[in-house]
């Protein structure tokens, strides 16, 4: 299975980045541990702080992918860009969070992306990108 993953803006800071929140270890260090946890599939990992770079992704990797993980960032809040991408796109689509977006401010508990993803899944830590690779394996079967 061809699953890609698509990190929006601030998450290459992960490690750094309030470790509180979204924990002490950088993203490509943890992607290592994924593709050796799932050697038998073909991840695929991207990340930009840009909205329009996201979208270009979601367009490629939604016609060579048989399942993409998003994880939007602020721009879950606010994209309709990209709520309008996963809507044309043919690969099915995860919303993940490190954090628990439903126990912090308000305005992060709106999602725009939500309604067209095939599920969310939200404050799990960096685990949650492996329940998404779960979940698709499990609906592949």
């Amino acid at each position: 299975m061809k699953i890609a993953i698509i990190n929006g803006p601030n998450l290459n800071l992960l490690g750094k980045r309030e470790p509180d929140t979204y924990g002490d270890v950088a993203f490509t260090d943890y992607f290592k541990g994924l593709e050796e946890k799932f050697s038998l599939e073909e991840l695929i990992y991207v990340q930009s702080n840009i909205e329009g770079k996201i979208v270009d992704f979601l367009q490629e990797f939604g016609e060579q992918s048989d399942g993409i993980i998003l994880n939007a960032g602020a721009y879950t809040h606010t994209s309709l860009a990209i709520a309008d991408v996963i809507r044309a796109i043919k690969a099915p689509v995860i919303e993940v969070h490190v954090s628990n977006v439903y126990a912090r401010e308000k305005f992060r508990q709106y999602s725009t992306i939500a309604p067209y993803c095939m599920g969310s899944i939200a404050g799990f830590g960096l685990l949650s990108y492996d329940l998404a690779i779960e979940a698709f394996l499990l609906k592949g079967k």
